[in-house]
């Protein structure tokens, strides 16, 4: 069978709907897994999730168990997936390098806690001592030591030999050439660890694979084990590659005599190699008393995996005791004394069905994915943004097509890339319209922009938009007015406009379905307070082009009564400082347009407020405040107030705040649980990091100094 055959079988399997006949379900099984062992550990192109590939293996060896005088000498279950290639003589490991057995929840960890006291003759009543640390997903590592010297480096390959590597391994500087094993009576050791590329690094190397016109790697895992294989050593370098040791595997003396007897458990063998200069996951790791101490750890792991620097797909729960270990024993397939913890996948394959576009509050079309619903991080996928008609061409998507998609950060998922090698001929070229989808106007672009945009300011599709926005909670944040509550006042013609807003029928609105006295009592309280806002929210709130809040709230400063920007002209803009042409063109725009003044004049005349308030005239800082001429950023949970009040008193302290960790950065305040951005201010090394407490200091010391009295939160 094709690639792409193999893809749908795999499909078929995942969705229960395989032949009934379970003699060709394990063949099958068996020509599917080899496929996707292939995908992913030789070409670095996985098409389907670890989760997917798990479950497979699973049907695989649950057939197995069931006619175990069926099972084949190749079956995947009888060794570990290979990562060998012709491009690399192969070296035999000392000790084989197995896989793991995995869980994704407590009841899992609990049935393998039950196993292991099963097969160690320990009480149900004791507790097992556990060592948890990360699960890498980069590319499994041994290095051999003798007399001191690294002398040879290789893959995991089959688990029984693997591809000698040794020049490309020898170019990473976090691999020690030479570790004192001697003084432990060490005379030759080997060594397990992982292969891996920091996330920062990995965008900037797909940065500039895009910019070249590259394929883009699809994740860190394929960017590491192809920098591994690489012919060229300096090339293998430019990528970044680090290595962290996790494992001590074998380690004998000058009589060739095992002496790993010397270590009473894997901890105090990882503790050592981090002392003779190994990068170890030393503070990533835990000894844990009980395996409900071992599932806290790794959920706290789970929730913390995107603040930390390198991708983990798990956490790898050992036995910690050596002794116990060896009684447990080992399958042909993993060790029995360690399970991996696996992560909700974050990346995973579907298909690409249809393209619908939305249009923006200012007209710009966006086009949306619609896929067939797949599980990522904890939620079921089926639309995803697909930007804009560049982002199309570039990831060159077509209707039909398999695509990668990855939910990052947990939050927001996108297209990774097409899976071109699983195309049958069938998938259609993606049209991006030249019409607006909903009003039929020709859609303009602008040189500077990558966004088409409908120029029609009545299209109804941009009306309805400016209206959700006017009410949401970054504009004039009227409380319970969401979206759907727009549409549907909306379509039943209460509001045609954002003015409409403020003068609705509230005894007609009563009737609707789901709209009693109390809900419509509610709106009408949030609608008349969102009248005396401050007239910055009202700016923002009008979907002017580039008009942010930021510009919005410094247009605000200079403005005794909101139509005066009807009399304006571009000096009066960019007289003020971080307003530019742009800003000031498209203001002055919307301010000469007559529909536009008349909406204006009509929520003026709907009460709407149109005068400065106390809240938008500027900030009055005196020269000598503490913060003057300082940029600060706050990270991580504060205790003794909440972020945007911290945020309040900087500014009145004179620092300017900035939302990310930079050169131009000058103080971080970290709270508790701080993370990628207190490691970064590290690295720069010129920015000064205070605890929430010496932020504090800083304030009240201003105070103490002028004899004012201190704030009583502190």
């Amino acid at each position: 069978m094709d690639a792409k055959a193999l893809y749908e079988l795999s499909k078929v399997y995942l969705a229960g709907k395989q032949s009934s006949d379970e003699a060709i379900q394990l063949a099958e099984l068996i020509q599917v897994l080899h496929f996707h062992e292939w995908k992913y550990a030789v070409q670095n192109s996985p098409i389907i999730s670890d989760q997917e590939y798990d479950t497979l293996y699973k049907m695989l060896e649950a057939l197995e168990q069931k006619y175990p005088d069926k099972i084949q000498s190749d079956s995947p279950t009888q060794r570990v997936s290979s990562d060998l290639s012709s491009k690399f003589p192969t070296v035999p490991h000392l000790v084989p390098m197995l896989s793991l057995d995995n869980s994704y929840n407590l009841e899992d960890l609990e049935d393998f806690d039950k196993r292991i006291k099963k097969l160690t003759g320990i009480e149900e009543s004791q507790a097992i001592e556990y060592v948890v640390e990360p699960k890498f997903d980069g590319g499994s590592i041994a290095l051999i030591y003798e007399d001191n010297q690294i002398s040879r480096g290789a893959t995991r390959g089959n688990g029984v030999k693997g591809d000698q590597i040794t020049a490309n391994l020898r170019t990473m500087r976090s691999i020690p050439l030479s570790a004192d094993f001697k003084s432990r009576g060490i005379v030759k050791a080997e060594l397990r660890g992982e292969a891996l590329i920091r996330k920062d690094i990995f965008q900037k190397i797909n940065s500039e694979r895009e910019e070249a016109g590259l394929e883009i790697f699809a994740n860190p895992r394929n960017a590491a084990t192809g920098g591994l294989r690489m012919k060229d050593p300096s090339q293998a370098a430019q990528r970044g590659i680090e290595a962290f040791i996790y494992q001590m595997g074998y380690a004998v003396d000058a009589n060739g005599q095992n002496v790993m007897d010397q270590f009473a458990t894997h901890y105090e063998t990882i503790s050592l190699l981090g002392d003779l200069g190994f990068k170890i996951p030393a503070e990533e790791t835990k000894v844990c008393k009980d395996i409900k101490t071992v599932f806290d750890f790794v959920k706290h792991w789970e929730e913390k995996r995107e603040s930390y620097p390198y991708e983990i797909d798990g956490m790898v729960i050992k036995v910690n005791n050596l002794a116990l270990q060896e009684r447990c024993g080992y399958t042909s397939h993993h060790p029995r004394w360690a399970i991996a913890f696996k992560f909700k996948a974050k990346q995973a394959t579907s298909k690409l069905l249809n393209v619908e576009y939305q249009i923006g509050k200012i007209g710009s079309v966006t086009p949306v994915a619609k896929i067939e619903p797949v599980a990522l991080a904890g939620v079921t996928v089926s639309s995803i943004s697909l930007h804009n008609e560049e982002f199309i061409v570039s990831k060159d998507l077509r209707l039909g097509d398999t695509v990668l998609v990855e939910r990052a950060g947990d939050v927001i998922p996108y297209i990774v890339k097409s899976m071109a090698e699983l195309r049958d001929g069938s998938e259609e070229v993606i049209q991006f319209p030249r019409a607006c989808p909903s009003c039929q106007t020709t859609l303009i672009k602008a040189e500077t922009e990558a966004a088409w945009r409908c120029p029609n300011i009545t299209c109804e599709a941009q009306v309805l938009q400016k209206m959700v926005f006017h009410v949401s909670k970054s504009a004039m944040d009227i409380d319970g007015f969401g979206k759907s509550i727009v549409e549907k006042f909306y379509e039943h013609g209460f509001i045609k406009s954002i003015a409409d807003i403020y003068a609705l029928d509230y005894e007609e609105i009563a009737k609707l379905e789901g709209f009693g006295e109390r809900s419509m009592t509610n709106l009408k309280a949030a609608i008349d307070k969102a009248k005396s806002n401050p007239i910055s929210r009202l700016l923002h709130s009008l979907s002017i082009h580039h008009l942010g809040k930021k510009a919005s709230k410094l247009l605000a400063q200079e403005l005794q009564h909101v139509m005066e920007l009807k009399d304006w002209n571009e000096e009066n803009f960019i007289e003020i400082k971080d307003i530019g042409p742009v800003v000031a063109s498209n203001v002055l725009a919307y301010f000469s347009d007559p529909a536009n003044l008349a909406l204006l004049k009509q929520l003026e005349d709907n009460g709407v407020n149109f005068t400065q308030t106390e809240e938008d005239k500027p900030l009055e800082v005196a020269a000598d405040a503490p913060l003057v001429g300082k940029s600060i950023l706050f990270t991580g949970t504060l205790t003794q107030m909440g972020r945007k009040e911290a945020q309040g008193l900087a500014a009145a302290a004179g620092a300017k705040l900035i939302s990310a960790v930079s050169s131009k950065l000058d103080i971080l305040v970290a709270g508790e649980k701080a993370g990628s951005k207190l490691k970064k201010a590290q690295k720069i090394g010129t920015v000064q990091i205070l605890t929430e407490q010496e932020f504090i200091d800083i304030l009240n010391s201003k105070a103490k100094d002028s004899n004012e009295t201190q704030l009583s939160l502190f």
